[in-house]
Order: C-alpha cells, then structure tokens, then sequence
C-alpha cells in the first residue's frame, strides 16, 4: 500500500492530458440541450421517421447502417439504464 501511495503523484501527471481532453469533450457532449436545439431535433427525428417510411436505410452503406445501428443501440440502453434508475431495481417497481 506504501509503494502504491508513493506512485499516486506520478500517476496524476500521466493522466493529467487525458483528463484535460476529458473536460473538453464533457463540457459539449454533456451539456442538455438548448432552447434552440429542442426544434432542430424535432425536425431531425420527423426527417428520420419520413426516410424511415420511404425505406432510404437501404440505399445507406455498410458503415452508415452501422454507425446508424451503434447509436439506436445506445440510445435504447441508456433507456433501459434510466428505467432501472427509476424504478431502483433491475427487476420491477416497488408498488
């Protein structure tokens, strides 16, 4: 544990540049939206649902679909992540 104690100031300086680049990307990515935001995606889900029902996802390319498929995954996990937050168990709500 002395050993581990004496490494600690060596180890804030190694990880000193990767948080800073932490910090930066926190402060857009998690940030909630604006104002100005909110009606840019609605109309962003409505041009989706529109392309959606037009059937474009099959012109897409293989890297499209999956980046596509990437985010509508964790979207729908961090769902499921906030249900269970929710509800403060994995199994079913407290009634």
């Amino acid at each position: 544990m002395a050993a581990l104690l004496k490494k600690v100031p060596v180890l804030i300086e190694l990880a000193k540049p990767k948080l800073n680049v932490f910090v930066k990307y926190a402060k857009v990515e998690l940030v909630p939206p604006t104002p100005g935001e909110i009606p840019r995606a609605i109309a962003d889900a409505s041009t989706k649902i529109a392309n959606l029902q037009k059937q474009t996802f099959r012109n897409w390319t293989v890297k499209e679909a999956a980046i596509n498929t990437v985010v509508g995954l964790e979207v729908f996990c961090w769902f499921f992540i906030g249900e269970c937050i929710g509800k403060g168990s994995l199994v079913g709500y407290q009634v």
